[in-house]
């Protein structure tokens, strides 16, 4: 349970932009692009091939997920590299798929609960 001592407020501009990020990862297809690049940086053609996408819905997901800043993408030569936007966004990933997991066990007030 979160300290509630010490609540923490933050602008609206920030929570705004956060509930965006998390909109843009909130889509199946968009979160498992995410999930993918967990392990390292891969070309649009790549992630299309192993997420059964179309080259081009690939890239309608990788704009938005890029304009939400949950990706970056770097051009070596003629090939365009696409990767997560940093460790915050790794970090987020990480965490909400290791607590979706039926694996996972929750502790809520000192309780265990599936």
């Amino acid at each position: 349970m979160a300290d509630r001592q010490h609540p923490v407020e933050h602008p609206r501009s920030v929570v705004e932009r956060a509930a965006g990020m998390l909109k843009a990862a909130g889509d199946a297809e968009r979160l498992g692009i995410l999930a993918l690049l967990q392990g390292g940086a891969l070309q649009v053609s790549e992630i299309a091939e192993r997420t059964d996408a179309g080259l081009s819905t690939t890239s309608q997901r990788l704009r938005l997920l890029l304009a939400e800043g949950l990706v970056a993408r770097e051009r070596q030569g003629r090939v365009v590299f696409y990767a997560l936007a940093d460790e915050h966004v790794r970090d987020l990933i990480a965490s909400v798929l290791e607590h979706a997991d039926p694996e996972h066990l929750h502790t809520i007030n000192g309780v265990t609960e599936p």
